[in-house]
């Protein structure tokens, strides 16, 4: 019946506030990798790839808020499926910050803790929300 709303509003505020908490992310982790080549002595090889890394993460990001959120309020499972392929990429990114960057300090840990914690609470409500529309 299509009187019921099927698109799911926890998910829809979880969007919302991780679109909010990213850009803190990203912004914290970018002073942080400018801190860092200041302070340490960063290697010049690995400076780089952990800039393209976070903006490689940020555009990542972006494309995965806005299809599922689309995907939610539309109540299609496609583009909420793709987002939800696409937090696969953001989780591995996450985990590079998290444990293989150059350098990788207490602030580092949590900041990508409390961006798993979201991702994960995140998929959740995605793989709910997809049973819902399919059902």
């Amino acid at each position: 019946n299509s009187s019921y709303q099927l698109s799911s509003l926890p998910l829809q505020i979880l969007f919302y506030i991780n679109g909010i908490y990213y850009i803190f992310y990203f912004l914290a982790t970018l002073a942080m990798i400018v801190y860092k080549s200041e302070v340490f002595s960063y290697p010049d090889d690995f400076l780089a790839p952990d800039l393209a890394l976070l903006f490689v993460m940020a555009i990542l990001e972006v494309l995965r808020l806005y299809l599922g959120s689309k995907g939610n309020l539309t109540e299609e499972e496609a583009p909420l499926g793709l987002s939800l392929v696409m937090t696969v990429g953001s989780v591995i990114l996450s985990v590079y910050f998290l444990v293989w960057q150059t350098y990788v300090l207490k602030a580092d840990v949590i900041l990508n803790a409390l961006l798993l914690f979201t991702y994960g609470l995140e998929s959740l409500l995605k793989v709910v929300a997809i049973a819902a529309f399919v059902s």
